[in-house]
């Protein structure tokens, strides 16, 4: 059995001070490099803390490597709670954590990056929502071991878990146009991302755009756009209710709305009432993500359904094969599921998209 000794002296460092690092003691003065080699060099030798011996199973089965995990979320704790898809996310990776009994650490959105010391301490760390070149940078730095949740940060050496929601945004837009909505609009948002406006560069709208152009039907009065914020505010139902109220406005209205998401969606509800007209009979309405409360709208909402839990779930089952010797990348697709309720036509039949 490798011992601590063995480990100081392959690293240049007292006994003490990996004792310290093992065992994640918050007051240790040490730079991150020595803490990571420290870290590492037990890794490679396959030591096992006595906390982490004690915890093997009655029946003699070791737990499962990932005794403590780091999220690290995009959005501050308010803005994830106004968003039950997230929400649902951050559960999905909380349940699995509660299953194989992981110690979990939660780290939110704010003005600084988190404490390195924290990240280097976690067996893994779960990076959910969109985070810009220069962050994913620092994370690949400071942590063992990561995983991107609902975000695909384009790195042929990170593992990421997401939904394709511009492949959805087609599949959307092609059942619409086949139950005979001409008149197509979307209410979305510009993508926001390291401190900088991408106009038109959200999945959901660039997808849009180009299936409008592909069938020769754009039309730039009916892509309606809201400022881009941090935190992901721009998609709230405040937001929702402000544009669809624009959409109104038209001169020729539209047939129906796509939404970015459901929030979005309740807001244009309540323009859409405001205005004295009704869903669908005046103008249909159709969305992302399924939060709960969308069955319960009236009329219920049609949604197309992206698992936010299993996103969550898979993330903390992508870290475990890490961290039981898979040595490549993998980019996991979750499918998405149109839910069709009362605020459009149905199609003749429905499927999993």
């Amino acid at each position: 059995m490798v011992t601590i000794k063995e480990i100081a002296k392959a690293v240049g460092v007292s006994s003490a001070t990996v004792s310290r690092v093992l065992n994640y003691d918050p007051g240790l003065s040490i730079s991150s490099t020595k803490r990571q080699a420290i870290i590492e060099t037990a890794e490679a030798l396959n030591y096992a803390t006595p906390r982490n011996r004690n915890k093997a199973g009655a029946n003699g089965t070791p737990q499962t490597p990932l005794s403590r995990l780091a999220i690290v979320h995009f959005l501050e704790p308010s803005d994830e709670l106004a968003d039950p898809y997230y929400v649902g996310v951050r559960l999905g990776i909380e349940n699995r954590c509660r299953d194989l009994k992981t110690e979990i650490v939660k780290v939110f959105h704010s003005d600084t990056l988190p404490d390195p010391a924290l990240l280097q301490s976690a067996s893994g760390v779960i990076v959910i929502g969109k985070h810009s070149a220069n962050e994913i940078e620092w994370f690949e730095r400071h942590c063992r071991h990561m995983v991107f949740a609902d975000f695909d940060p384009q790195s042929d050496a990170i593992d990421c878990v997401h939904s394709d929601v511009g492949g959805a945004t087609q599949k959307i837009l092609n059942q619409l146009n086949a139950m005979g909505y001409k008149r197509i609009a979307f209410v979305g948002s510009h993508e926001h991302l390291n401190g900088e406006t991408q106009p038109y560069g959200e999945r959901r709208c660039k997808a849009y755009i180009d299936w409008q152009k592909e069938h020769g039907t754009f039309d730039p009065e009916l892509l309606v756009l809201g400022d881009s914020c941090d935190s992901g505010q721009n998609l709230r139902l405040e937001t929702g209710y402000m544009l669809a109220k624009s959409v109104l406005d038209l001169k020729t209205r539209p047939d129906i709305i796509l939404t970015a998401n459901d929030n979005m969606a309740i807001g244009t509800y309540r323009a859409i009432r405001e205005a004295g007209l009704s869903v669908p009979d005046d103008i249909a309405v159709v969305s992302f993500n399924d939060i709960p409360v969308a069955q319960f709208l009236t009329p219920p909402l049609s949604t197309m359904k992206i698992h936010g839990e299993h996103i969550g779930e898979t993330a903390v089952d992508l870290l475990l094969e890490r961290l039981s010797g898979r040595d490549y990348t993998k980019n996991t697709i979750i499918a998405t599921e149109m839910i069709w309720r009362e605020s459009c036509r149905k199609p003749a039949e429905t499927r999993s998209l």
